[in-house]
């Protein structure tokens, strides 16, 4: 698990009054720096253009509010992880009102930069990462869920 902290800024509210939902998705991106840094496939990995990670699939969930000024937190966390997938998650919280705001559930690909195709993590690599995957305790309940209309889709 890692941790990234945030201040809502005056150009992120948007006509309602709130922070806009393009830069939720600001916020939980810094996360995801933090939390791949943390997991080996961060900008280090990245540095000799051999290999990266894609964002293939992303759904997030607004729940709360937050204005112009709060302070956020995020927590990040890594699901699960295979050959060329990673599973992770986000959840931001208001720090002051300590409620959760939103949270981010995404898939990402592990890409050959030469092919720009996926490609298999490096064995150790791979090891570490499902080794980071088993640490985090039950997978939360948002984790998973569909978009669907109330009684139908």
């Amino acid at each position: 698990m890692t941790e990234h902290e945030a201040r809502v800024l005056p150009e992120w509210i948007d006509a309602n009054g709130h922070m806009n939902l393009a830069y939720y998705v600001v916020v939980f991106d810094h996360a995801t720096d933090v939390l791949f840094d943390a997991i080996g496939v961060g900008e280090a990995y990245r540095a000799d253009g051999r290999a990266t990670i894609f964002v293939a699939e992303t759904h997030t969930l607004y729940e709360r509010e937050v204005a112009v000024g709060d302070a956020l937190r995020v927590g990040s966390r890594l699901f699960a992880a295979d050959r060329k997938r990673l599973h992770f998650g986000h959840e931001m919280f208001h720090v002051a009102g300590g409620f959760r705001a939103a949270t981010q559930e995404l898939i990402a690909l592990h890409v050959d930069m030469a092919s720009r195709r996926t490609a298999d993590f490096p064995p150790a690599l791979a090891a570490r990462l499902a080794d980071a995957a088993g640490g985090g305790g039950p997978v939360p309940d948002w984790v998973g869920r569909q978009i669907a209309m109330p009684g139908g889709r």
